[in-house]
């Protein structure tokens, strides 16, 4: 499964860098550091709503001990600690990343809104360091948006697995090995990148689930003051906000939960499923440059569609080189090419690199490959979300397809989508050489005794196609989905002020849509 990166702004602003051709800046600035400097201000009081077990009452009890970010400004920085293991709470603790940017107007100010921008290895705070920017002021006039970097991501403690040239091999080895040999060699160096995680990270990289992350949000509202979570998760947010909802209905709030993932589904229908995403928004890419008086592509839908997939497949036996240095494989050109799906808007810049890649430079390809992946011009990885990923998705869902059954999915796959299907089948078997095992398989939410949630699917989404809202939206006993008809990941701040109308009023009335809303 692709990761569901994080959308809206930081997407564009990455894709402008590349543009402009400049290395894709890290997300927004220095607030995204969380060491104590500056004055401090009051601490929280905790709330923790309900009976707390006494083994966990230190971590709900805690008070949070704001500062003024690095590089000053209104953004306030705190750590939290929760048990790395919940069974075993006395023992070692980890330690979380905070950052608050305080309400527009205090005197009006309802409580906090945590945020998760998605993933799984999306850092939450960078994400609420820009909150100005992904969302409405009716939002951020009464709530303090709250960005936490879940266990194991970025500026929390953080997973760590393998060197930066271990994790380039691994990005550039080819995405749909065709023979017995070539899987095995890809079997190989899955199962290291595991590997590399347990003898660098131990414990850690068997607690980083998404069942633990949520029971992490739990501490996190009572250490925020609130009887109840108010929470917005974008893409795999949702997942940590569903699980959440599963295990604490009611210590539920307001809730949105924006491009959704569906947690009934088994590794196969994920992978099945967000590859037909993914090729619906290829076709929708194409067919709007088929829709202009000339395109680069071709005439029809059908062929630009198939140019694009004999160019990717080329590039497997006849890599070709970026100006910045290296080669650009099919591996990488497949980050490069599904980055700009996620949004109408950088579909501009899907053009660019497919023109310049068709003759003979990847130089865009491996720049908007890096902004995918968080790696710099030199090679290095800005943060551990690369290595995160698999982390969490195994652990959340053990399942997986050995490499020798790989084969008999290939027809359905391919059906699914002919452009991408392959690479999708072949990603089946991830989680089954994984070294880490859990146990845990998919199980459908139910929430009982939850207050309405909000999710909002999009009908073109690539990463978390409409499906898996309307699923999600069905388990809740009070789910009400909200739908846009359009183009790119996720619905609010999308450009359709029907859903965001839904969304702030919801928010910030309380005012719940009358049945399920479509919007354009």
């Amino acid at each position: 499964m692709t990761p569901a990166r994080t959308r809206g702004v930081a997407l564009l602003v990455a894709l402008a860098f590349v543009l402009a051709g400049c290395s894709s800046g890290s997300h927004k600035g220095s607030a995204s550091s969380t060491s104590s400097s500056g004055q401090s201000t009051a601490a929280s009081s905790a709330a923790p709503a309900g009976k707390v077990p006494s083994t966990l009452a230190g971590f709900y009890h805690q008070k949070l001990d704001w500062k003024t970010c690095p590089g000053g400004g209104r953004d306030q920085c705190a750590r939290m600690r929760v048990p790395l293991d919940y069974a075993h709470p006395n023992g070692r603790a980890v330690s979380l990343a905070l950052l608050k940017v305080p309400a527009l107007h205090p005197s009006q100010r309802i409580g906090s809104m945590v945020v998760n921008p998605g993933g799984p290895g999306e850092s939450g705070v960078q994400w609420a360091a820009g909150a100005s920017s992904e969302y409405g002021t009716a939002i951020r006039n009464v709530y303090d948006v709250v960005g936490f970097d879940p266990r194991g991501v970025a500026s929390s403690d953080p997973v760590q697995c393998e060197s930066d040239k271990q994790l380039d091999r691994l990005v550039s080895s080819d995405p749909d090995p065709d023979t017995a040999a070539e899987r095995r060699a890809s079997d190989r160096m899955v199962r290291a990148l595991g590997e590399g995680c347990l003898e660098r990270s131990g414990d850690l990289a068997r607690h980083v689930s998404t069942d633990e992350v949520a029971k992490d949000l739990d501490i996190l509202r009572a250490a925020l003051g609130d009887a109840k979570l108010t929470y917005f998760g974008a893409s795999y947010g949702t997942a940590i906000g569903s699980s959440f909802a599963d295990q604490f209905p009611k210590h539920v709030g307001r809730m949105v939960l924006d491009g959704a993932l569906d947690p009934t589904s088994s590794t196969v229908d994920v992978d099945l499923v967000q590859a037909h995403g993914f090729e619906v928004a290829l076709r929708a890419y194409v067919g709007a440059c088929v829709q202009k008086s000339s395109c680069f592509l071709g005439s029809s839908v059908d062929q630009g569609v198939r140019r694009i997939h004999d160019f990717l497949t080329g590039l497997e036996t006849r890599p070709i080189d970026a100006s910045s240095g290296g080669e650009v494989t099919a591996g990488v050109a497949f980050y490069g090419l599904i980055y700009p799906l996620y949004s109408r808007s950088t579909w501009s810049i899907l053009d660019k690199e497919l023109q310049t890649g068709f003759s003979g430079d990847g130089t865009l390809l491996r720049l908007v490959a890096d902004a995918y992946l968080h790696r710099n011009p030199d090679g290095s990885y800005k943060d551990n979300s690369f290595e995160v990923y698999n982390v969490v998705s195994c652990l959340d869902d053990d399942e997986g397809v050995p490499s020798s059954q790989v084969p008999t999915y290939l027809p359905r796959f391919e059906k699914a989508s002919p452009t991408f299907g392959k690479i999708f089948a072949s990603s089946l078997t991830t989680c089954h050489v994984w070294p880490i095992h859990s146990g845990h398989k998919p199980h459908a939410v139910h929430a009982k005794g939850s207050p309405p949630i909000l999710v909002v699917g999009t009908t073109r989404d690539p990463a978390t196609p409409l499906v898996w809202a309307q699923s999600l939206a069905r388990q809740l006993p009070h789910g009400v989905l909200i739908t846009r008809d359009g183009d790119g990941h996720t619905g609010y701040n999308q450009g359709s002020s029907c859903v965001d109308n839904a969304v702030e009023d919801y928010f910030v009335h309380g005012t719940v849509p009358k049945g399920p809303l479509r919007c354009s």
